[in-house]
């Protein structure tokens, strides 16, 4: 196997999962989260994250294009080193937001991923903006694979947290 056999099979397996999940939601649950202590994400902001939080990176990566928000609602002039609290992060207002930010992200991962060559997946050093450490394309590629699958867990459980009906064949299954 390719790096771009296993990312675009990465890829299409954590979306569809992703997807699964994001059905299970009503509109009246974009406003939940676990507790109003500890810096929880609602339900909506967490969709927002996750419906950016994979095919911008990896576009990133690939052709050094980054969209970083500036935080410049927030009263800073430029790019915040940290994510701001989570009662200054935006939301999704309806879950078919949601479901288009996920369908464009998806969409940018898997056509981002046609433009890189296998020799540059496998050997282009590519530092991150949080992480100079030249670690070569595809495994960063892969890294923001991992970062969208650890929202989709955590999703995972705000939808088991709220009492819907998942178990781990929501999760892995097919």
């Amino acid at each position: 196997m390719n790096w771009h056999e296993l990312l675009q099979q990465q890829i299409n397996e954590a979306y569809t999962v992703a997807e699964r999940l994001l059905k299970l939601l009503d509109e009246e649950d974009l406003s939940w989260k676990p507790s109003q202590e500890n810096n929880w994400m609602t339900t909506g902001q967490l969709l927002l994250h996750l419906g950016k939080s994979c095919g911008l990176p990896i576009k990133g990566f690939a052709t050094g294009e980054w969209e970083i928000p500036d935080h410049s609602e927030l009263g800073e002039a430029k790019p915040a080193p940290t994510l701001p609290p989570a009662e200054k992060l935006k939301s999704v207002l309806t879950l078919d937001e949601a479901r288009t930010l996920l369908a464009r992200d998806k969409q940018i991962a898997l056509e981002t991923l046609t433009r890189c060559s296998e020799e540059d997946l496998a050997s282009k050093p590519s530092p991150a903006p949080w992480d100079p450490t030249p670690i070569n394309l595809g495994l960063r590629l892969l890294q923001m694979v991992d970062h969208f699958n650890q929202h989709k867990a955590q999703l995972f459980y705000y939808l088991k947290l709220q009492g819907k009906p998942v178990n781990t064949m929501h999760l892995y299954g097919k």
